[in-house]
């Protein structure tokens, strides 16, 4: 059975698409809560356990990422090759039981095993996703609707570090976990029975062959890294995760470490002020990315420029900011700092959806499920995997120096790698003005 057995009309976008958009949403922020939900656990699984920082840089990043990476590419060619919803169901009924899984571990290897199992289980949503996004919305209207796609996510990071803050502190981290994988099994459930995949490549101007030779995995992905600009583009991708991550896997413990807030306000500021600005941010920057891009093609980069220079600037400047009250809203502390980092998660995803938009114009219908597998598997690895782990690493390196204070200076050197990634968008300005995306392979 192919992805085209069942098909929706090709001429327009109608409730249809938008209705499985926010299928596609509701389950990446599922996904998206059962990653972000461990930075408010890190204290009371390292107090369970009994491990460090680097430990919980291993938990948070690695053990998920280097899983997810093995599976990225034979899921993305799955993706290629199967029909896309019921892939995402069966991928949707495994991510509930292994997230349960969590909550049920009784050692800190076991938890480390599950998280693992929840990473398999996990690696086609993204690239299944993102190539349905491609077949809904045609190029013009495909940034905006890739960043309804990716906001969801942010926006439910204030479900996660804000109302999860609230269930790990009364009900423990083991009932957050269980609680994560129920909607899942709704998701399942309606992508088996309610959901028929859209026609591959329904908006190219030139389709790709109904029936494309099968090529080695191998190869499939030295053919796609051999082009220059999406090379490029995804290397800057991972760089970028490398830093969003790693802020959002220890901005918890920062506020609790550095501004004195406890584990429920710090993650309740997380999650609301800086997943609100994400979500805005995602939002605004698709939007933008359409409009300008209308007018001239070198905004779907410069746009991405434009929002990790002003990051970057923000982050620095709420990392290094003294430890100043705001204002107490209620009975929570707000710190001053907490203004800058609303700039920095208002800016730092704005290259998200123009990106991804460049990615699904590089490659061909048939070849995308592959391509995103290739983007999402570096910035999993980038991002995911080497991030959490790194700033654990240097917070543990630093401690003899800086105290309870070495978690701010392993955040701000994690951010720096933002720098190269500004540096390869503009190189992939110059390669993609050489290309013609619909004949690149």
């Amino acid at each position: 059975m192919t992805a085209d057995a069942h098909v929706m009309p090709t001429n327009s976008v109608g409730w249809r698409s938008h209705g499985l958009l926010l299928l596609l949403a509701l389950v990446f922020a599922d996904n998206f809560v059962g990653r972000q939900i461990l930075a408010v656990m890190i204290e009371p699984i390292k107090a369970e356990f009994g491990v460090g920082d680097t430990a919980m840089g291993l938990i948070s990043g690695l053990a998920f990422a280097a899983v997810y990476a093995l599976m990225g590419l034979p899921a993305g060619r799955l993706v290629d090759r199967l029909p896309r919803t019921r892939l995402l169901a069966l991928s949707c009924l495994l991510w509930a039981l292994a997230t349960m899984a969590c909550g049920l571990a009784g050692s800190f290897l076991v938890l480390a095993i599950a998280r693992m199992l929840v990473a398999v289980s996990e690696s086609p949503t993204t690239s299944a996703s993102l190539s349905l996004i491609a077949d809904l919305y045609p190029p013009h209207r495909r940034s905006l609707a890739i960043s309804c796609f990716t906001a969801a996510p942010t926006f439910s990071s204030i479900i996660g570090l804000s109302i999860g803050a609230w269930v790990v502190e009364v009900y423990g981290w083991r009932t957050a976990f269980i609680a994560l994988g129920l909607p899942a099994l709704l998701f399942a459930a309606v992508m088996a029975i309610v959901v028929r995949d859209p026609v591959r490549g329904r908006w190219d101007l030139s389709p790709a062959p109904a029936h494309a030779p099968l090529l080695s995995m191998g190869a499939e992905a030295r053919k796609l890294w051999a082009l220059p600009a999406y090379r490029c583009l995804i290397l800057a991708g991972g760089l970028t995760t490398l830093s969003s991550y790693a802020i959002g896997m220890w901005n918890t413990s920062f506020l609790v470490r550095s501004h004195g807030l406890s584990l429920q306000h710090a993650g309740l500021l997380a999650g609301v002020i800086c997943g609100t600005a994400a979500g805005v941010g995602g939002l605004f920057s698709g939007w933008l990315s359409d409009r300008l891009s209308r007018r001239n093609p070198h905004w779907q980069l410069s746009i991405p420029v434009l929002g990790h220079l002003t990051a970057i600037t923000t982050l620095s400047t709420y990392l290094l900011w003294p430890d100043t009250l705001l204002m107490t809203l209620g009975s929570v502390p707000i710190p001053t700092a907490m203004v800058w980092c609303a700039l920095y998660s208002f800016f730092a995803v704005w290259w998200v959806a123009p990106s991804y938009n460049l990615v699904t114009q590089l490659v061909p219908s048939n070849r995308r499920g592959t391509a995103m597998a290739l983007q999402t598997i570096v910035s999993t690895l980038l991002g995911v995997g080497i991030g959490p782990l790194v700033t654990g690493l240097f917070s543990d390196l630093l401690q003899p120096l800086f105290g309870q204070q070495s978690l701010r200076y392993a955040l701000l050197m994690v951010s720096l790698p933002v720098i190269g990634s500004v540096l390869l968008l503009i190189r992939t300005s110059t390669h993609a003005s050489r290309t013609a995306y619909s004949h690149a392979l």
